[in-house]
């Protein structure tokens, strides 16, 4: 029993969790007006996963509680390139548009706070993201993870290319 419970927290501790924006929301009903909250949260673990959820909730606690939970069940996969992305990508999603573009070691995560969030979560280091469009929170979020879902690794494109991986790597970091 104690070694599942230290699992959990294990687990728990290994995930990064950023909570990218909190809204009071209401909803009008005859005696007057419900207020609740609504959470978007980026859970990531470093290593190249990633995933977002959104929670509602009569308390903040538990809105964040209940989208992390869902960020959990979202997360997926991406591919980057000693921190930073392989090649430049635009993530679209509603009226949303995400350019990224790869770093130089050292320059940092240039970008905005909602897609700082995504990017830090999956591990990447060294990135320039430019947002173009709507800049709502969930939007970019999502653009964001778009765009990244879109990146191929330098061994996949040299697979379908049949040629060497030191081909096809233009990057000098």
């Amino acid at each position: 029993m104690a070694e599942r419970a230290d699992r959990g927290e294990r687990e728990k501790s290994d995930l990064i969790e950023k909570v990218i924006e909190v809204k009071r929301v209401s909803k009008v009903v005859k005696g007057g007006r419900r207020f609740s909250f609504s959470a978007l949260v980026v859970v990531g673990d470093g290593k190249g996963r990633v995933g977002y959820g959104v929670g509602k909730a009569n308390e903040v606690i538990e809105a964040v509680r209940k989208a992390t939970e869902q960020g959990k069940k979202r997360m997926i996969h991406f591919s980057f390139h000693k921190n930073t992305i392989p090649h430049q990508v635009i993530g679209h999603h509603g009226a949303s548009k995400v350019l990224m573009r790869p770093g130089a070691p050292g320059s940092g995560i240039i970008s905005a706070g909602p897609i700082r969030a995504v990017v830090e979560a999956i591990g990447i280091h060294d990135i320039n993201v430019k947002a173009l469009g709507s800049t709502n929170a969930h939007n970019l979020v999502r653009s964001a993870i778009d765009g990244l879902s879109q990146l191929r690794s330098f061994a996949d494109v040299a697979a379908r290319r049949g040629k060497p991986v030191s081909e096809i790597c233009t990057l000098e970091y």
